[in-house]
């Protein structure tokens, strides 16, 4: 068994699921659950989005979707179901992560992150906060953490005085602000909170101006983006003004 989060599902019949899971131990996991939505069944009356429990499950090599025997819901996330901008903060998580990890390996230390990210999510102040923090754990599990101390088309120091920065999303992190096309101005306040998270600093995102995390968030969004070559929906809509 694993510890699993369900990050999609579709009916598959009027008393079976399929289901996404993004688990600690096996990465991605995509299964059938027969039977899941009868109540005396083996999968706690269904399998909801963006709930946590124990998955049981048989896969077989050349097989695309696994046999889900099994369901224990242990966690539900409730304010996901109260607070419209938690729920869209926990599906923007559950959607890179279907986009983002769908081929990767085991990622425990990002799996644990995303339970206390969807655990943190009270308030729409939250929602914001974890829309900057859980994106920058996505970028450095997956092994595109930005560059932020150089140059990253030249290698060269950058000026740590400077208001703005460009940001190459093709180069990997911060380069000249020459104004072209092909970078991102970014200002200084918003490239600090991403060092300060990088460094590991004990960052406290609450004190952190919105404007800030909004502009951080966004950028985030950009990047990963340009990483997945598209813009999938649920970036569409939690921030629907990143820059071309």
């Amino acid at each position: 068994s694993d510890n699993a989060l369900c990050i999609r599902r579709w009916d598959y019949s009027e008393t079976s699921q399929t289901v996404s899971f993004f688990t600690r131990e096996h990465g991605v996991l995509r299964g059938i659950a027969k039977g899941a939505k009868r109540e005396k069944g083996s999968f706690s009356g269904g399998i909801d989005l963006l709930t946590r429990g124990r998955v049981i499950a048989i896969t077989k090599t050349g097989r695309e979707l696994a046999t889900l025997t099994q369901w224990d819901l242990e966690e539900i996330f409730p304010a996901l179901r109260t607070s419209l901008a938690c729920n869209r903060a926990g599906l923007y998580i559950a959607d890179l992560l279907h986009h983002f990890m769908m081929d990767a390996g085991p990622e425990p230390v990002l799996f644990d992150a995303t339970v206390t990210s969807l655990q943190s999510l009270q308030t729409s102040a939250d929602a914001r906060r974890v829309l900057v923090d859980w994106p920058w754990r996505l970028l450095c599990a997956a092994g595109y953490r930005p560059e932020l101390d150089h140059d990253a088309e030249t290698g060269e120091s950058l000026n740590s005085g400077d208001e703005t920065f460009g940001f190459s999303a093709q180069a990997g992190g911060l380069v000249a602000d020459t104004g072209t096309g092909d970078r991102w101005r970014v200002r200084s306040e918003t490239i600090q909170l991403l060092r300060a998270m990088r460094s590991g600093d004990d960052v406290v995102l609450h004190e952190v101006p919105e404007i800030t995390l909004q502009r951080a968030g966004r950028l985030l969004a950009a990047y990963i983006r340009s990483i997945l070559g598209y813009e999938t929906s649920a970036m569409r809509w939690t921030f629907p003004d990143v820059p071309a």
